[in-house]
């Protein structure tokens, strides 16, 4: 078993360690989406929770250097769209490998984008911002909340997408999943 790293030895931490280690974390994915300039953008994100049902908070943690950080502040609305299997191409373009030959289907609800084919749709107001070492926590008010495919969901597991053997929930005549 891999040594546990005191406080002390923070200062000369291997961020490798931690990222390895984060990486036995399944995480679903998401981008992300916000208008820029007036213009649909998105980024890929897995940093994403629930934080509370009352009020209704979520939250995502985004990378210091993002454009994300120039277009939304408290009060401006974002979109967290939970991608389905099939939508890997559209996580990779907005993850940091674009392809130009690449249409995202953007829709809009509430004056904010979102991405057709998604799993799950969530718009979300921005109530607070925290800085959080190289990234910064948006703490997100959700205002809006939609089912859309029934498709397995696009998982990152171990530094790359990974399939699970699931089975697909049961959609509700109220738009809810069943057992929910």
């Amino acid at each position: 078993m891999q040594d546990i790293v005191s406080s002390e030895q923070q200062k000369t931490f291997d961020t490798k360690l931690l990222r390895a280690c984060m990486g036995l974390f399944a995480t679903g994915v998401t981008i992300v989406t916000y208008l820029a300039d007036g213009k649909p953008a998105g980024m890929t994100a897995n940093a994403f929770m629930s934080v509370s049902l009352d009020p209704p908070l979520v939250l995502i943690s985004v990378r210091a250097s993002s454009r994300f950080n120039e277009w939304v502040r408290p009060g401006v609305r974002y979109g967290i769209n939970l991608l389905a299997e099939s939508q890997r191409p559209l996580s990779m373009h907005f993850g940091g490998s674009p392809n130009e030959g690449l249409d995202a289907p953007f829709i809009n609800e509430q004056q904010t984008p979102l991405l057709d084919g998604s799993l799950a749709q969530i718009v979300c107001r921005t109530v607070d911002v925290h800085p959080a070492g190289d990234h910064y926590l948006y703490i997100g008010e959700v205002e809006y909340v939609r089912f859309g495919e029934h498709e397995r969901p696009l998982v990152f597991y171990g530094g790359k997408y990974r399939q699970i053997l699931t089975h697909l929930p049961l959609i509700a005549a109220n738009g809810i999943p069943e057992g929910w």
